[in-house]
């Protein structure tokens, strides 16, 4: 009996059980399909990194022993949907049993249900040996609680997986070191150039996508290009993360500034979820770098990265299952909103912005605080639908899958859950943008002023958010301060304040 055996295409691993031993009786199939790269329009860069990878992950089996089949874009399977191009290769190859590796993304359960469920052969759903907890783990963690904290979360995946910690305590004496993270960088210390990986495939595979005519966003530019092919190039990317840049990752993992993108970001994301790289791997990786480094590389740099991988990915992930299918259309804070058209080309005088957008259109990448205080912030202040800010931030990053994406943005950035992600919304004026970045010192509005003609939008959208919303808030203690600075605003000037932030919210794009 021949088994077909379906790997898509954030399912790239290499350790995976499914390749301990080669079979003449199993057959591994891959398909690049106008279905995924159709659903939201994506940047051209993820689609180049996402084939690139795939494709790399399917010869490297092959050249393991294992029988692989390979749809690319411009076959005919590619503009199939998933479930007939199974059928097809059922009946073509005589297949006897269908099996595939639990899909992270709803949408693509579902599908994968409805297929077992149609076609007349034995079928078998396995682990993708990814994740460090369960889909149900976070929701059994949290029974009974009427809080989903992510610290209470971490804490308890530090002691299960023995991570950073000494006899059951915390190394260090604390959990976390997040105040220590909050640097803001000024040009010292020297930044080392990024990771570059090795270009050969990607020119072929970018015009490939090209010659299948799918739609996109963004520029590919090899030299902006970072993102690893295969494991060797992403274990490269990880040493390289450890020897040049952890040393400083933790001081100023949420800073910004218009000379340097990267920062001191390990730039791993795509790696990670795409399963080319185990997070348990890639943390025990960077802790005995640590260890045998302690002379110069501070432990605050090193928690900061694992929680954000041991904490907030795995908690993420948690709350997208816990959640679905029903937080996909939350929106608890009513913003209906569009999304203005400079997030697709960066045009705009608010400088913060055009760094953002222009760095995220260049490199479909941005680090969590561009994407959380810059991007999503003022998506937020502007109250744009929750289905629009989703589906730009699904597309425009390689990282960006819903499983990850969804919780983030429409969670954490953007409220639409009600605060099951966060316990109050992630809004600033242009005051806390100035304190990590230097955005402000070269932009066209005026970061003190919240009226007037230069005045930064920043700071009027906040205090309209504020009292727009004072409702949602009213019982919210985190929001409780801000609230009471609101009432003391004088009327007039909240008039004022209220009316720049309306001229804004009716043409964002004029600023």
């Amino acid at each position: 009996m021949i088994t077909l055996r379906l790997i898509l295409g954030d399912q790239l691993n290499l350790k995976h059980s499914w390749f301990e031993k080669q079979d003449e009786n199993t057959i591994y199939v891959l398909y690049e399909l106008h279905q995924e790269t159709d659903y939201v329009v994506h940047h051209i860069q993820k689609l180049v990194a996402f084939f690139s990878a795939m494709r790399s992950f399917a010869s490297d089996i092959q050249n393991q022993g294992h029988q692989v089949l390979y749809f690319d874009i411009n076959s005919n399977a590619s503009k199939n949907s998933l479930e007939n191009n199974i059928k097809d290769l059922i009946s073509q190859k005589n297949i006897g049993k269908f099996e595939y590796q639990l899909p992270d993304e709803y949408r693509l359960d579902e599908q994968l249900k409805s297929v077992c469920k149609n076609i007349n052969i034995p079928s078998k759903s396995v682990d993708t040996e990814h994740f460090l907890t369960t889909k149900e783990e976070l929701k059994s963690f949290f029974e009974g609680k009427k809080q989903l904290i992510m610290e209470f979360f971490y804490r308890n995946m530090r002691k299960k997986y023995d991570l950073l910690m000494v006899k059951g305590q915390p190394l260090g004496g604390k959990w976390n070191f997040d105040k220590n993270n909050r640097k803001k960088w000024k040009g010292e210390p020297p930044i080392p150039q990024p990771y570059r990986t090795d270009k050969k495939g990607n020119q072929q595979v970018y015009e490939s996508i090209i010659k299948a005519g799918i739609k996109s966003i963004g520029a590919y530019d090899a030299e902006s290009y970072l993102f690893p092919a295969d494991r060797e190039e992403a274990l490269e990317q990880l040493d390289y993360f450890c020897e040049n840049l952890l040393v400083h990752f933790g001081d100023y993992q949420d800073a910004m500034h218009t000379d340097e993108r990267n920062l001191f970001h390990s730039r791993i994301s795509f790696a990670l979820n795409t399963k080319i790289l185990h997070p348990l791997e890639v943390m025990c990786t960077v802790i005995k770098y640590y260890q045998k480094n302690q002379e110069r590389i501070a432990l605050s740099q090193v928690e900061g990265f694992v929680r954000q991988i041991l904490g907030w990915r795995e908690y993420m992930r948690g709350i997208y299952w816990r959640e679905m299918p029903d937080y996909k259309t939350r929106n608890i804070l009513e913003n209906f909103n569009q999304l203005p058209d400079f997030y697709w080309t960066g045009k705009t005088k608010m400088n913060c912005l055009k760094e953002s957008i222009t760095d995220s259109l260049e490199t479909a990448y941005a680090h969590h605080i561009q994407r959380l205080m810059i991007t999503g912030n003022f998506a937020l202040l502007i109250q744009c639908h929750p289905d629009e800010v989703d589906a730009w931030y699904l597309g425009i990053y390689a990282d960006a899958i819903e499983w990850v994406q969804l919780p983030n943005t429409r969670g954490m950035s953007q409220w639409a859950d009600g605060g099951i992600v966060a316990t109050k919304p992630y809004v600033s004026s242009g005051s806390y943008i100035h304190k990590m970045s230097n955005y402000c010192e070269e932009c066209h509005y005026d970061r003190s002023k919240r009226i007037g003609e230069n005045a930064c939008p920043f700071n009027s959208l906040y205090w309209n958010f504020l009292d727009d919303k004072k409702e949602h808030f009213s019982k919210n203690n985190r929001m409780a301060m801000m609230l009471r600075l609101l009432d003391k605003i004088p009327v007039l000037e909240k008039e004022e304040i209220k009316n720049r932030a309306l001229s804004i919210i009716e043409n964002p794009d004029e600023f």
